[in-house]
């Protein structure tokens, strides 16, 4: 069986790297700092994370983990699996792609049962 990566594959993961070390681990400490300065940890995301999250999906790196939808890119788990790995690498990686756990769960069976209207407002947000 082959498992190497396909071109595609190997394309994503240097533009996810390359966003892991320009973007997402510099601002892991403002992250923290932002999150600390709130009321309360579940009152708001902190507005860096809301940055991150718009300049992913400008960048075309947004809902990598959707395997079948115009919402996300269209990958195997097979494909999907090393940019976990890179995502993970940062506490707040996943979730600046839109690829945390438990939303990735909801977001899917948006994206196969919702509405038009809970397809473009819970998938394709920023």
């Amino acid at each position: 069986m082959n498992f190497s990566h396909s071109e595609k594959v190997l394309d994503l993961q240097k533009k996810v790297s390359a966003f892991m070390e320009e973007h997402v681990y510099p601002n892991e400490k403002v992250y923290q700092e932002q999150l600390n300065q709130q009321e309360t940890r579940w009152s708001n995301t902190p507005p860096i994370m809301n940055e991150l999250k718009k300049r992913a999906q400008a960048d075309g790196l947004w809902n990598l983990f959707l395997p079948e939808s115009e919402y996300g890119a269209g990958l195997t788990n097979l494909e999907y699996a090393p940019l976990c790995e890179i995502m993970g690498r940062s506490v707040i990686g996943p979730e600046a792609f839109n690829c945390s756990a438990p939303d990735t769960g909801n977001m899917e069976v948006i994206a196969r049962y919702g509405s038009e209207n809970q397809k473009k407002n819970g998938l394709n947000r920023y």
